[in-house]
């Protein structure tokens, strides 16, 4: 596969920066807002989006978790066995515009199956969706309301997100999966 880098650490910085100013101008404010982070990456930029927040307007919005993976529809073909990591949402959903927060947007299946898992505990006020990289091919009626990048991407490419939490580093890649060459060519497969 080959790839190529669309973030650097830098870029990120900055584009999480200002998501975290769109989304206060966007509410009016900070007050009964709230950041829910979608496992896994989602959480640790729902986290440095507070961060942003409060070192402008000096409040630290809370911060939860959602883990969607009993909420997927496409559970049997995502591989090994799911290890649950549940909810965390530390306040009042009935009274707060929630803030949804993933790493990338593609189909829109993974934000659909948090909004569920979302409303399965309780009613938001509002639910909005900041993501970092929104790559297209929507399968579902579904748009992010801030996004940090957008990148138009080929069906056969894969937008990797690392973050130095869950990765060491932070990063976006964008890789193309290389096309299977043909039986009997040299680096292909076995003629027969």
């Amino acid at each position: 596969m080959s790839s190529r880098q669309i973030l650097t650490a830098d870029e990120i910085r900055r584009a999480l920066i200002r998501i975290g100013h769109e989304i206060v101008e966007k509410h009016g404010g900070a007050d009964g807002l709230a950041l829910v982070g979608i496992e896994r990456r989602g959480v640790p930029l729902a986290e440095r989006v507070a961060e942003a927040i409060a070192a402008t307007t000096g409040v630290r919005l809370p911060v939860g978790s959602l883990d969607i993976t009993f909420y997927r529809d496409d559970l049997t073909r995502t591989g090994d066995a799911p290890e649950m990591k549940g909810q965390n949402l530390p306040f009042d959903l009935a009274a707060t515009t929630v803030v949804i927060v993933d790493d990338v947007l593609y189909t829109g299946r993974t934000v659909r199956a948090a909004m569920d898992a979302l409303v399965d505990v309780g009613r938001p006020a509002a639910v909005r969706l900041a993501v970092l990289v929104d790559r297209g091919h929507r399968e579902l009626p579904i748009r992010a309301d801030h996004v940090g990048k957008n990148v138009p991407t080929a069906r056969d490419e894969i937008v990797h997100v690392r973050l130095r939490e869950t990765d060491g580093t932070d990063e976006v890649l964008i890789e193309r999966r290389e096309a299977a060459l043909p039986a009997g060519t040299p680096g292909g497969g076995p003629a027969r």
